[in-house]
């Protein structure tokens, strides 16, 4: 899922309120980023269900940008409690049918976006371009919605996901410099993500990638939709140009957007 302009994933961010400090706390130099509070209840995924499956993008080099993130320490999925108890209930569903939940990205940070805006400033850094946005120009990507910042993401109840088989197929890994496929080819052609088929690879910028593109049909089409039946019935809404987009509706921080960084230290513990 990836940032996007779009009702329901972003919206304009107001200035972030200043956490609550000492009364004696000195006040940042002007080069300090401003503090945002970081909000109760940001857990990590796997400590409140450790059957959820994870493959974080953005912590490694096979994503759009073909590097690590700014703000991704740790390959984590952090969200708030609501958000990831929610997902633990999705869970159950998913594994009745024979499926699992996997999770590409959770939590991001607003340095994360930042990183994403700065990347778009550069025309001639286009290294993935042939596997995540292979018919669409990187100038146009903001406009298309496919980019934006602020994104729903930072404020800790927006999640990437997949469904995968039961028992789990190996994942391959990534190697960076390795040919490029599109996202957009066949599910045995693009790289071989243990995902079921679901038409398109993650992150594909691409109107096939689209929630209920007509072009998708049979499996992948079936796939989508149960996808979204679940996550739907569980309290999260799909973003309708990437179907691994969803947002809890629920969030708890619907107009705060934070900056800690992806690691186990900036969440507290599973059990309360």
């Amino acid at each position: 899922m990836i940032v996007a302009l779009a009702p329901g994933c972003t919206r304009p961010a107001p200035s972030p309120p200043a956490a609550p400090s000492p009364s004696a706390a000195p006040t940042p130099p002007p080069s300090a980023p401003a503090a945002t509070p970081r909000g109760p209840g940001l857990v990590v995924l796997t400590d409140v269900d450790p059957r959820v499956r994870t493959d974080i993008r953005y912590a490694g080099a096979h994503n759009f940008v073909g590097r690590p993130v700014a703000g991704y320490a740790e390959p984590l999925c952090l969200l708030t409690r609501p958000a990831a108890e929610a997902l633990r209930r999705v869970q159950d569903a998913a594994l009745a049918r024979g499926r699992s939940l996997k999770v590409y990205d959770c939590y991001r940070p607003r340095r994360a976006a930042d990183d994403f805006v700065e990347w778009a400033r550069q025309p001639g850094e286009q290294r993935m371009k042939a596997e995540f946005y292979p018919r669409v120009a990187k100038s146009e990507l903001f406009d298309e919605g496919y980019l934006g910042a602020p994104t729903a993401h930072s404020r800790g109840s927006t999640v990437d996901l997949t469904l995968v088989d039961v028992p789990t197929p190996t994942q391959p890994p990534y190697v960076p410099g390795q040919p490029l496929v599109a996202c957009t080819a066949p599910q045995g052609q693009r790289f071989a993500d243990n995902s079921v088929d679901m038409g398109t690879g993650f992150d594909c910028f691409d109107p096939l990638a689209h929630t209920d593109s007509p072009r998708v049909t049979g499996v992948a089409r079936d796939n989508r939709r149960l996808l979204r039946q679940l996550m739907t019935d569980a309290g999260f809404v799909n973003y309708d140009r990437e179907w691994w987009h969803y947002r809890y509706r629920d969030e708890p921080w619907p107009d705060t957007y934070f900056d800690v960084p992806v690691a186990r230290s900036s969440a507290e513990p599973a059990g309360g």
